[in-house]
């Protein structure tokens, strides 16, 4: 196992990039720790993989390092970095049986009879393939193949991190949701350095420990999933993460209040006179709908999701969403909403204003 440093790390498919929108990475200073379980989340297309892939060696920056604790790996290639990874789609040997892929990357490693078959059953137990382990791997479904690839990631336990590009993609809902459980089980039982490449926020929220959030090639918050949920440090990551996204509307901000169309609203730090374009963004959890207090807003319908209600309305023409509690009325009367003002964040051009204290 291994910390990873990425130092003033940055990447163009450019053979002379000049400017910053040619680097698909923008330039980047991270350490990720000895032992973390990290998710790397972002729409399709804003560099997810292309950083897994010069964290593994499959890809040399245009520009930076990477280090495994104190060595320098940038032009090391993958068989030395000491790494499992597992891909999007399945990468099995149809040839062998299920209990010959799991066993692979032990017995060329000449690892111990006796320690790979307890190895290999431990890991099939976790897959849920303890029944098929002398089954062929051709004519298995994609679901049980992708199983495979995971076993086969997971098998080795003196790597130094195991790097996971989507690879649940092809994995049912259910086996899903108990695969994650069972990584979670396994990064706490043997510590490795787990990185974890997804577009899905419920992936990354419930599998890692800290979450990295990219947009547009640039890390633009690392953190915990109640960081990201709490204190957005940029637009993106207040609309991106939850569900439905952070509420942002146009505002000027004045120490402690904040004006919206024409609207005093409190807030809950001080803030001075910022410029540039100014935003408040509030979660729908924490906005009601009130009969007059508040900015006035109109609701344009209402989604009932089980456990609580969405209400779509609009402020000022500006479309923002409120979770009501189920067993709350919902009727003509409620023409404002309200926000919690310590839950409002401020942003200037996308990205969050620290506050001071009132």
């Amino acid at each position: 196992m291994a910390q990873i440093t990425l130092s003033n790390l940055a990447h163009s498919y450019l053979a002379n990039p000049t400017k910053d929108a040619d680097f698909a990475l923008k330039q980047m200073d991270h350490v990720w720790q000895d032992g973390g379980a990290y998710a790397l989340l972002g729409a399709s297309g804003c560099g997810k993989t292309t950083l897994l892939n010069i964290i593994s060696g499959l890809l040399r920056p245009s520009q930076g390092r990477v280090l495994f604790g104190e060595q320098d790996v940038t032009t090391a290639p993958t068989a030395e970095r000491n790494i499992a990874q597992v891909f999007q789609f399945p990468v099995v040997y149809d040839t062998m049986t299920v209990r010959e892929n799991l066993a692979f990357p032990l017995r060329n490693r000449g690892m111990d009879a006796g320690y790979i078959a307890g190895r290999v059953n431990q890991i099939a137990q976790m897959i849920g393939m303890e029944s098929t382990l002398d089954r062929k791997a051709r004519g298995l479904t994609a679901d049980a193949k992708q199983k495979i690839s995971l076993g086969r990631g997971m098998v080795r336990e003196d790597v130094n991190a195991i790097l996971f590009d989507e690879p649940l993609t092809v994995i049912d809902p259910h086996m899903k949701w108990e695969l994650r459980t069972q990584l979670k089980s396994l990064h706490r039982e043997f510590g490795h350095t787990m990185i974890y490449v997804t577009h899905d926020q419920t992936e990354a929220l419930t599998f890692a420990d800290k979450v990295v959030v990219l947009h547009e090639g640039r890390v633009v918050q690392m953190g915990t999933p109640e960081a990201l949920f709490e204190t957005p440090e940029h637009t993106f990551v207040g609309y991106f993460i939850g569900s439905p996204g952070m509420n942002l509307l146009a505002a000027e901000v004045k120490g402690d209040h904040a004006m919206v169309a024409g609207n005093a609203l409190p807030l809950g730090a001080a803030y001075g006179t910022p410029q540039g374009r100014i935003q408040i963004g509030i979660r729908p959890e924490y906005a009601q709908m009130t009969a007059g207090e508040g900015l006035p807003a109109r609701i344009n319908r209402v989604e009932d999701v089980g456990r609580h209600r969405i209400i779509r309305a609009d402020v000022a023409g500006t479309p923002i969403s409120v979770i009501q509690p189920e067993g709350q009325p919902i009727d003509a009367s409620l023409t404002h909403v309200r926000f919690a003002p310590e839950k409002i964040n401020v942003y200037v051009d996308d990205w969050r204003l620290q506050g001071s204290a009132i």
